[in-house]
């Protein structure tokens, strides 16, 4: 494709007009060129769906949050993008062990440090991860 062909298709969803992507095409030489590219329509209404998606599964899990039948690490880790593995890893625990403090009456019980570890994964001040767990 030539570098005026690139999708320049308008993004409908939240601060879709921020993200761009890099994409090659052949310039006025014949010669492969980086250009920033908008995207195009059916790659925006599936990027859009996919966000859809995450800010659903992030109210939901922020509801079970207020009830008290999640702690806040399970709605930082929806927020951060993050799945039960890949948490795991980044807090150097089993999986079953990170999945174990998602119950509040765990999470209540966690050490200073641990508190600071997740913390620190998810790029927030301890106070900030009690706070949403109403302690």
């Amino acid at each position: 494709m030539k570098v005026n062909e690139v999708p320049q298709d308008p993004k409908d969803f939240k601060e879709g007009d921020k993200i761009k992507k890099l994409v090659y095409a052949v310039d006025k030489d014949g010669k492969y060129t980086g250009v920033n590219s908008a995207g195009w329509e059916a790659e925006n209404a599936a990027t859009k769906q996919a966000w859809d998606l995450v800010e659903e599964e992030l109210q939901e899990t922020e509801q079970l949050v207020k009830a008290g039948k999640l702690s806040p690490i399970a709605w930082y880790m929806k927020k951060n993008l993050m799945d039960t593995a890949l948490l795991a890893k980044y807090m150097g625990k089993w999986q079953w062990q990170v999945r174990r403090h998602f119950k509040p009456e765990v999470f209540k019980k966690l050490t200073p440090a641990m508190l600071e570890k997740y913390a620190t994964v998810f790029n927030i001040t301890v106070d900030e991860l009690k706070r949403t767990s109403g302690q």
